[in-house]
């Protein structure tokens, strides 16, 4: 399966991914294509009633453990119902979080390793990664103050600092590893920047 025309966004909180999407999502429609967005945890019935549990304050004291797999639950479910099927047809899809969320969130935050997270990544979808993943780094405290007072935090959002500090050091180690298909964009950067970065990095890698 061609997997060149999906693309994932990451990035901690506050990074900009919204903005990111609009941003993607604008710039293929520009070219006569009109992508499929969808989202982790979600994207489905059963990922969306998942994705209430997983960020809802409900169950603070889910473990690491249960909270990585219901994250995998939901991506089995939305891959081979929504993704899979978009990519068979030949269409854009755009993703906020896939993979790399949970390498990095369950990984690094909550400490189970990135390694063996990966296992289990690799059990689920085989060698089947995204064509392009854009990786919206800024500094944590940066990121946390742009997020604050935009609605109610999540059960995620409202992790300490040290939390996220993890986070993004796993992102970085994702980064490292497969540079070829994780692109860094600094989003500590004004918006209008940001912008510009990836339409850059987009028109260096889909316009041949």
């Amino acid at each position: 399966m061609d997997t060149r025309r999906f693309i994932t966004i990451e990035g901690t909180e506050g990074a900009g991914k919204t903005s990111a999407l609009t941003t993607l999502r604008d710039w293929i429609a520009a070219r006569g294509d009109e992508p499929l967005i969808t989202r982790e945890p979600g994207g489905t019935g059963l990922g969306e009633e998942l994705r209430r549990v997983l960020l809802g304050h409900r169950e603070r004291g889910m473990t690491a453990e249960a909270e990585v797999l219901l994250m995998f639950a939901a991506r089995a479910e939305h891959f081979e119902t929504v993704i899979r099927p978009a990519l068979q047809a030949g269409r854009w899809v755009i993703c906020d979080r896939f993979t790399d969320a949970s390498l990095a969130y369950q990984g690094g935050g909550r400490g189970l390793g990135v390694e063996r997270v990966r296992e289990l990544a690799d059990w689920l979808l085989g060698d089947l990664t995204p064509g392009l993943t854009l990786w919206l780094d800024l500094p944590v405290e940066l990121g946390l103050a742009r997020a604050a007072g935009r609605s109610t935090p999540d059960r995620f959002e409202s992790e300490q600092q040290r939390f996220f500090e993890w986070v993004r050091s796993a992102y970085a180690q994702i980064a490292r590893a497969e540079p070829e298909r994780v692109c860094r964009v600094d989003a500590a950067q004004p918006l209008d920047r940001v912008q510009r970065a990836i339409t850059a990095i987009l028109a260096a890698r889909f316009n041949d």
